[in-house]
């Protein structure tokens, strides 16, 4: 999988359907079951997630998943731009690489995670131009990702960006005001 992906990253050049032919493939090996299963990893990582926040958190990002890897499927669109930070791209590459990788970050046997982890971030981003978490994802402080204006707004977008494993340095959203 990032043997494409690092060849793609290098081209001069980085059309939005050369990435998205790749995603499509990855999708095709993505079953029902393995999306149970991610429905079930995400399930066990949000019984941490604070009780007011935890059943929408967990709405939101199991349908997100799923429906995700549906849209990745059936996504027939000609999607003949070049894909807008190339910087971003390379950057996310090594991110999820690396993520993939790391025996600690996802559970023993989550491996169809991993990859439906990296398809939905970079469809999301870099096909879509979307924030990585959807709309209406909740945070502490009765916070939201929200949409204004034309610009996706994340309440934790500049504290995550400090993480070393986070995915919001290359999410479009910017950070909103608090």
């Amino acid at each position: 999988m990032f043997k494409e992906l690092n060849n793609l990253k290098s081209k001069n050049i980085i059309l939005k359907k050369d990435l998205m032919n790749i995603l499509h493939n990855l999708a095709k090996t993505i079953s029902i079951q393995d999306m149970m299963l991610a429905s079930v990893l995400l399930r066990e990582e949000g019984k941490y997630v604070q009780a007011k926040y935890r059943e929408d958190y967990l709405e939101i990002y199991i349908k997100y998943f799923i429906m995700r890897i549906k849209d990745v499927k059936e996504d027939k669109t000609d999607y003949n731009k070049e894909i807008d930070n190339k910087k971003d791209f390379s950057e996310a590459i090594i991110l999820l690489n690396t993520q993939f990788y790391d025996k600690n970050f996802y559970p023993p046997g989550s491996e169809k995670f991993a990859v439906i982890y990296t398809i939905i971030g970079l469809y999301t981003t870099f096909i879509l131009n979307e924030p990585i978490h959807p709309i209406g994802t909740p945070f502490p402080g009765s916070l939201k990702v929200t949409y204004k204006n034309g610009t996706y707004f994340c309440p934790v977008k500049d504290k995550q960006s400090e993480t070393p494993q986070a995915v919001c340095k290359f999410c479009i959203a910017k950070q909103s005001e608090i």
